[in-house]
């Protein structure tokens, strides 16, 4: 049987009139039979640091008193080989979505299809897990399910089995999304701000060895970003 592959996304400033110039989509991949291992260790993480096993973390929450422990979370990432993450930074200044004949929902669509296109294989199967946004989230998680698994001409849902809200107090693994697509979302959007969240932006960074700036190449594994511009062609 082919291996099984869970997905675990999130987003930041997705929403169409959100005052915001970017919109950054990721994706943490891991594969199933080390999900509970991982989350284990995560927690464990949480407790070396005083806090409890149900803390949620998030990079809204990043803090001076808490930079350690977020450190330690993002060389975790790094020092795993089972875990690898992409991101999508997708521009929103210059969109024309009439132009396209789309709407906002559609366009998200699309952005969905270039964070998670790359990353599905036909000799693996998959697991995508979003985390719940809002009342209309179901519907767009079976819409996405549909187009993804037409893109790849999965029609019998073989490779791509199953795209599921989950809640992401309860699954460390979004967390995690969630904390590496913020660093990504501020270094693109903010140049000043909070040092604590700079400091983990120059750990990522350092780690990585990328700026978060630009786009990686389409081979790298463990930490990737695309950006993508409505005002010109982009070629991964």
């Amino acid at each position: 049987m082919k291996p099984l592959v869970n997905v675990y996304c999130d987003e930041s400033c997705y929403l169409l009139h959100d005052q915001q110039d970017i919109m950054v989509l990721g994706a943490v991949t891991c594969p199933e039979e080390k999900v509970r291992e991982t989350a284990v260790r995560i927690r464990e993480i949480k407790s070396k640091h005083n806090l409890s096993p149900y803390f949620e973390l998030k990079w809204t929450k990043v803090s001076p008193g808490k930079v350690g422990f977020y450190r330690d979370i993002i060389d975790y990432f790094f020092d795993d080989d089972d875990l690898r993450f992409r991101a999508v930074v997708a521009r929103k200044i210059g969109l024309d979505h009439d132009a396209f004949g789309q709407d906002h929902d559609t366009w998200y669509y699309k952005m969905y299809f270039q964070l998670l296109g790359v990353l599905l294989s036909p000799l693996a199967r998959y697991h995508i897990y979003v985390d719940i946004k809002d009342t209309r989230s179901q519907k767009k998680i079976e819409k996405l399910h549909d187009i993804l698994c037409n893109s790849k001409y999965d029609f019998d849902r073989r490779i791509i089995e199953r795209v599921q809200q989950v809640k992401s107090h309860e699954v460390e693994q979004i967390q995690l999304a969630d904390l590496l697509i913020g660093a990504v979302s501020h270094v693109n959007r903010i140049k000043d701000g909070s040092p604590a969240k700079h400091e983990l932006i120059a750990r990522v960074q350092q780690r990585s060895g990328y700026s978060l700036i630009k786009t990686t190449l389409l081979g790298e594994s463990k930490f990737n970003v695309f950006h993508w511009s409505p005002k010109e062609v982009v070629h991964e």
